[in-house]
């Protein structure tokens, strides 16, 4: 069996515009920090991936990410094991997208103050 293909993430980027899916397969809490901020993104945790993974589409090109590429991976050889082919891993994971100024989104931290601030502001 052929090994996975580990892409960078300009390669990912370029191939999700052209409608590739992204499989992020870290935890809920992890992806409400951050994630990916393309259009086509699946949340599947790796904690629930063997029996949801059904649910990942055969004939579309998917790329699998986590935080670093090595959950991912994991995920990505049982995939290819369970007869996907189209099937690629995230190199550096969410790490390395972010840090080649690919687009994510965060989570917005409020201000320790700012909830004082509505506390006593006074409304008009």
């Amino acid at each position: 069996m052929a090994a996975v293909k580990n892409i960078s993430p300009a390669e990912a980027f370029a191939l999700t515009k052209k409608g590739a899916l992204i499989v992020d397969v870290r935890e809920h809490r992890e992806v409400e920090s951050k994630s990916f901020d393309v259009p086509d993104v699946m949340v599947m945790p790796l904690s629930r991936f063997g029996t949801s993974f059904r649910e990942i589409p055969e004939k579309k090109k998917v790329i699998l990410a986590c935080r670093s590429g090595h959950r991912s991976a994991s995920a990505a050889s049982m995939l290819m094991n369970q007869g996907y082919k189209n099937i690629m891993n995230l190199q550096y994971g969410i790490m390395g997208w972010e840090h080649a100024g690919l687009p994510v989104k965060k989570e917005q931290s409020a201000s320790p103050l700012s909830s004082l601030f509505k506390m006593f502001r006074k409304e008009a």
